[in-house]
């Protein structure tokens, strides 16, 4: 293919399709390295780059493959504490009466729910048996919650290697009761210590599971879930977030 064919096309591909044209053969490298390309794909982008009052040292081609996608995440390094380090207190009211309290021992609430329940819905259990990470208790014995009534929730947690506590859920409200999944959910800010001043919107979620039971004005409870799906997703992403918490 001629060199005027490639200057015409070149021009029209975007960066990803230029970048692979330059691993085809010399000549193909050499015109798609004009740095007169990747000028004008980083003004279709940035178009502020190309009025710089002085002319940069960098290339346009290195400047495109530097910012033109988000890096990838890092992977974290293994977490300071563990489930074995940790205590959570929960308690929950229905029309302020004391409906379920209870200290769970961090590896019960790692470990999830082991076994099936009868009566649950197929949504439930798929719910159940689905890849996401989640930190969940078995309530045994089960306890109802009239969906009619106000129902609120507090977690506490207790860092037992160094004896201090923290707030996850402070008296947060069951707001959304959704009856196609049997879950009624309830979330709360997290409050981080003061050496992580720009973390914040981060939310901790809880959520009553119930089973599908003939009476849609009561819920069945067999099962607490709790998560930090707005920035973690795994083991050790949770123990990271928990660790940055406000402890006192």
């Amino acid at each position: 293919m001629t060199c005027i064919v490639l200057k015409a096309v070149f021009p029209l591909l975007d960066g990803v399709d230029l970048a692979s044209c330059m691993l085809v053969c010399k000549q193909w490298k050499d015109i798609a390295e004009d740095d007169y390309l990747w000028k004008c794909l980083c003004a279709r982008r940035w178009p502020s780059l190309c009025k710089r009052p002085s002319p940069s040292t960098m290339k346009y081609y290195k400047l495109y493959g530097t910012f033109h996608k988000r890096q990838r995440r890092r992977d974290l390094p293994p977490p300071r504490l563990s489930f074995n380090d940790l205590d959570f207190y929960i308690d929950i009211w229905a029309e302020g009466q004391s409906i379920f309290s209870e200290v769970v021992s961090g590896p019960v609430l790692h470990a999830g729910i082991k076994s099936r329940p009868i009566g649950i819905s197929d949504i439930v259990r798929c719910h159940l048996d689905g890849p996401e990470y989640r930190m969940m208790l078995p309530v045994e014995p089960r306890f109802s919650v009239p969906l009619g009534q106000t129902a609120s929730v507090s977690v506490l947690v207790e860092r037992k290697d160094f004896n201090k506590f923290a707030c996850i859920i402070n008296k947060s409200l069951f707001d959304y009761v959704d009856r196609t999944s049997f879950r009624a959910i309830a979330f709360d800010y997290l409050d981080f210590a003061p050496i992580h001043p720009f973390i914040s919107g981060i939310r901790a979620w809880i959520s009553l599971l119930f089973t599908d039971g003939e009476n849609d004005r009561v819920a069945d409870v067999f099962g607490i879930e709790m998560d930090f799906c707005d920035a973690a997703s795994n083991e050790t992403e949770v123990l990271w977030l928990l660790d940055m918490l406000d402890w006192k």
